[in-house]
């Protein structure tokens, strides 16, 4: 189902709309794609490299396995609730969940995925970003219009601690990869990893993500500082076991 798209956080079925300033949506270049972050819905992210409205249409990824451990990590619950993402970001009442930006399942951003090199296709599609080995996921948006900020939070749960340490090798290979292509400083900018952790800055937008047992968590963001993530990452980590 086509959805507007506008700037937001970089991370998704389905597509997300991302909001701007009306200012820069007349200054619209998609050459110059920078990294908003949904899928926020953009997954959260990958919406956030884009800074102007579009229509896209997105499609959710394969539903995972009907068989759950009962004993594996609730990723909606190690979230943070509005109230808290409100105090954190300094929003307050303003900083509201978009509602076709809350997902338990992975969201491909397709048309702007197939427009990025194969090796940047991750910026718009959950599956490239997480992998295809995720047990339960969720991932939620939001926004401040009055301060033209957009944040996501995600997190995805693997059935152990080796298959969520191959998903984040991965996803830091496919970083690096991008990174030295045509599209890397739109869609990357600087970054950096470590054995846990991964950043990328693209232009005023970040994508932050954390390895933690069972758990990659990703937090993506525009028009906030690099502080409100560290400080949201940090709360969610508290949040994981191990």
């Amino acid at each position: 189902m086509p959805v507007p798209v506008a700037k937001m956080l970089t991370t998704q079925p389905y597509s997300i709309a991302l909001l701007a300033h009306r200012t820069r949506a007349a200054r619209c270049d998609y050459a110059r794609v920078k990294m908003t972050t949904r899928r926020l819905m953009l997954c959260a992210a990958a919406l956030l490299a884009t800074a102007c409205t579009r229509v896209v249409s997105g499609t959710v990824a394969a539903e995972f396995g009907s068989t759950r451990d009962p004993s594996a990590v609730d990723v909606e619950r190690v979230l943070l609730d509005q109230s808290r993402m409100q105090a954190i970001t300094g929003g307050d009442e303003h900083l509201t969940v978009i509602p076709s930006m809350d997902a338990s399942s992975p969201v491909d951003i397709d048309a702007l995925a197939r427009s990025a090199p194969p090796e940047c296709r991750f910026v718009y599609a959950d599956s490239a970003t997480f992998g295809p080995d995720i047990e339960a996921f969720h991932k939620t948006t939001f926004q401040d219009p009055p301060h033209g900020g957009l944040i996501s939070e995600g997190a995805a749960a693997y059935p152990d601690a080796d298959t969520a340490q191959r998903a984040f090798a991965a996803l830091v290979t496919t970083v690096r990869s991008c990174a030295d292509s045509s599209a890397g400083f739109g869609l990357v900018g600087t970054w950096d990893a470590d054995d846990r952790s991964l950043q990328t800055r693209p232009g005023d937008c970040g994508r932050d993500y954390l390895l933690k047992s069972v758990v990659l968590v990703e937090v993506t963001y525009c028009g906030f500082p690099d502080s409100v993530s560290t400080i949201v990452m940090s709360n969610i980590a508290a949040n994981l076991p191990g």
